[in-house]
């Protein structure tokens, strides 16, 4: 356990999301104890293209993390560590010389490098891809972003090739930056979601670095998830360790202590994103879920099963802002009550296609079983209930490839506040949901990391000590009632094919 000394001293996390960026201080029982953070721009050159401005994550990411050490009235030495959390696949590159990005970030949501993808495909690249990398070839992860930026622009693969350029996932050009541009290092959990990572092996790949056409000298080394990668001058007077690092969805994985082999996590954000720990060996979907690294803790890799929903939260902001049926989301959970049901109503929000397990990029949205009688209140049950229609379709595929099923789900993110759609998720899936008394879980899971790795929390299970309890909802529809609705939700799902 912590000493007196340590007691005193708390752990930073970064947070470095899509669409703002966060700073949280965290004590030695994992509680919040001051927040900051900062939006930033998101930049569209063209339909289905995002990018960010490196250099202003980065400003933001500084600021947010000073903001909050200020009003805590924090200095270096009350920080025992520093955690960084990240979006992943969102790749950056930069000069060597300057520490200056040669071009905007590319965001993981950004397609640009779709027909780079379909002609892998057609070349018969797939299933190499998918056995090294646990991925299936999308332009989702990074390493086709690289191929694109380093194809379209002749310039920059010159450079690459004489060591002048960098790249790296969004925790690499942060850990860069807050170095002073002395340590360029990733670890397994973000270099499993770039296409250039072997995950069976543990190093970057050079049959697919060939196939990408891709220097090997722009990648970061690969160190373990919770160590010291650096050290950081520029938050006060005096130097802090910068001691753990992990992709979003993997870091809130750990935040809610799901260390066990067959433990899961669902995060309800714009998105959902399933996480289940599946222990020391890659578990191997055959049903289009993603086999991904959790983390790496002294040498022992620790893998998990991902399934991967792209409207979730979002269908709550369509209602708002698109059908302006509601006036905010905290609306839906009343309204919803105020209905026994849909009325045989179901909303299926594929407006960008469907996530795992369909993968079906042509999918649209649809309202179907309308009838006369069915009003606003029934529309909006239908559009909650879809979020967690989606969460078990990832979860019965889940249970297909792992190698246990389920006993428990443990929730977070914002759309966790709705009781009305986690009691509809415990019913359907006919099984308990857990929702911590902290759901800042993926900051948690950084904060986690840093401070195993410098002593400010022993072992795991010092972390698990942690873990509270906000509210536990147990099942109470009939097994049989929840299938019946899981059917007629199979049934609107194939209508969004066409």
């Amino acid at each position: 356990m912590q000493t007196q000394q340590q007691k005193k001293q708390y752990i930073l996390a970064l947070d470095q999301g899509t669409t703002s960026s966060r700073a949280i201080v965290f004590d030695a029982e994992g509680q919040i104890q001051g927040m900051a953070q900062q939006e930033f721009r998101q930049i569209y050159p063209q339909p289905g293209w995002v990018e960010h401005d490196a250099l202003e994550i980065w400003e933001s990411q500084l600021q947010v993390a000073r903001d909050v050490l200020n009003e805590l009235e924090l200095n270096a030495t009350d920080i025992a560590a520093i955690g960084i959390t990240n979006q992943r696949e969102t790749l950056v590159l930069w000069d060597k010389a300057t520490g200056e990005p040669v071009h905007n970030a590319i965001v993981w949501q950004c397609r640009r490098s779709a027909d780079i993808c379909k002609r892998l495909k057609h070349a018969g690249h797939e299933s190499t891809f998918r056995y090294k990398t646990g991925l299936i070839l999308d332009a989702y992860f990074s390493g086709t972003k690289l191929h694109w930026l380093l194809e379209e622009y002749p310039e920059l693969r010159q450079r690459a090739a004489a060591g002048e350029l960098l790249a790296g996932t969004i925790d690499s050009w942060i850990l860069y930056k807050l170095t002073e541009g002395r340590v360029h290092a990733t670890e397994p959990s973000n270099a499993s979601r770039t296409l250039l990572y072997n995950i069976v092996e543990g190093h970057w790949d050079q049959e697919l670095l060939d196939i990408l056409k891709i220097p090997a000298s722009l990648l970061p080394t690969v160190k373990s998830s919770s160590g010291v990668f650096g050290e950081t001058q520029l938050l006060g007077n005096g130097t802090i360790a910068i001691a753990g690092i992990a992709g979003d969805q993997q870091a809130a994985l750990f935040g809610q202590g799901c260390f066990a082999p067959g433990m899961a996590k669902n995060t309800y954000g714009t998105g959902c994103f399933m996480l289940m720990n599946t222990g020391t060996e890659p578990a191997r979907s055959e049903s289009g879920l993603l086999t991904t690294i959790a983390w790496e803790i002294n040498g022992q890799r620790t893998y998990a099963l991902e399934g991967s929903v792209f409207v979730a939260g979002a269908v709550v902001q369509w209602l708002r802002d698109e059908l302006e049926l509601i006036e905010n989301a905290a609306e839906t959970q009343a309204l919803a009550e105020s209905v026994e049901d849909t009325a045989g109503v179901y909303v299926v929000p594929a407006f960008v296609g469907l996530g795992a397990p369909y993968w079906n990029s042509d999918a649209r949205g649809v309202i179907s079983g309308l009838t006369r009688g069915a009003n606003r209140k029934h529309i909006v049950r239908a559009a909650l209930e879809s979020i967690a229609y989606q969460s078990r379709d990832v979860l019965d595929t889940m249970n297909r490839d792992a190698p246990a099923n389920l006993q428990v789900l443990r929730v977070d993110g914002g759309a966790t506040a709705n009781d009305f759609l986690m009691q509809f998720q415990a019913n359907l899936m006919q099984l308990p949901v857990e929702r911590p008394a902290v759901t800042e879980t993926t900051a948690l899971g950084a904060a986690y990391l840093a401070g195993l790795a410098v002593g400010y929390w022993s072992d795991l299970e010092d972390i698990r000590h942690n873990w509270a309890l906000d509210q536990r909802f147990e099942v109470e529809m009939p097994r049989q009632q929840a299938e019946r609705h899981y059917a007629g939700w199979k049934q609107a799902v194939k209508k969004s094919y066409g």
